[in-house]
């Protein structure tokens, strides 16, 4: 961003008009029918994923609910001395660690699941949005000539959208730098 505003400053002194426009995409979005699709469609992608997370966060918690009161009564047989044999106190660690094993498998594969819709649903928006974002960058291009716009940047973040290609000092800076 620095670059391109030292670029303006240095055309600027070289007596070329340049003229500077901004577009606020947040706003263009919001009033696209298409936006709004697409909208639609990730919610209910998005609804779809955070019900089955419900559900396997509910299996989650009433496996560790029973590995609580079991663990629980075990101990309880062991201090009441229900429970003396060394076989029967290491049949129940078995069962104890086996519980506990299948928890920390469960809690981990939820949090792949959750990971793994993250990055589905910034794909899934990513791939529904380009060729809606790729028609409005067209058209600030196709403005912006029409305007004789030089620079258009997005107020919503302050990124350059359009670029004036007789401006673009990429090449002379790579020469000077070599």
């Amino acid at each position: 961003m620095t670059i391109a505003i030292a670029s303006i400053f240095i055309f600027s002194n070289a007596d070329a008009q340049i003229k500077l426009g901004y577009v606020d995409s947040e706003t263009i979005l919001k009033q696209l029918p298409e936006a709004k699709s697409i909208e639609s469609e990730l919610e209910s992608m998005q609804k779809l994923y955070v019900d089955t997370m419900q559900t396997k966060e509910n299996e989650l918690k009433s496996k560790a609910e029973t590995f609580k009161s079991k663990y629980e009564d075990a101990q309880n047989r062991v201090k009441s001395g229900a429970i003396t044999s060394e076989s029967e106190i290491k049949a129940l660690e078995e069962e104890m660690g086996g519980l506990q094993s299948e928890l920390q498998n469960l809690s981990e594969a939820l949090d792949g699941y959750k990971s793994n819709v993250q990055n589905t649903l910034m794909l899934r928006q990513s791939e529904l949005f380009k060729p809606l974002k790729d028609k409005i960058t067209k058209t600030i291009e196709e403005v912006a000539k029409a305007m004789k716009i030089n620079f258009v940047f997005d107020k919503a973040d302050g990124s350059l959208l359009y670029g004036d290609k007789e401006f673009d000092i990429t090449f002379k800076v790579l020469d000077k730098l070599k």
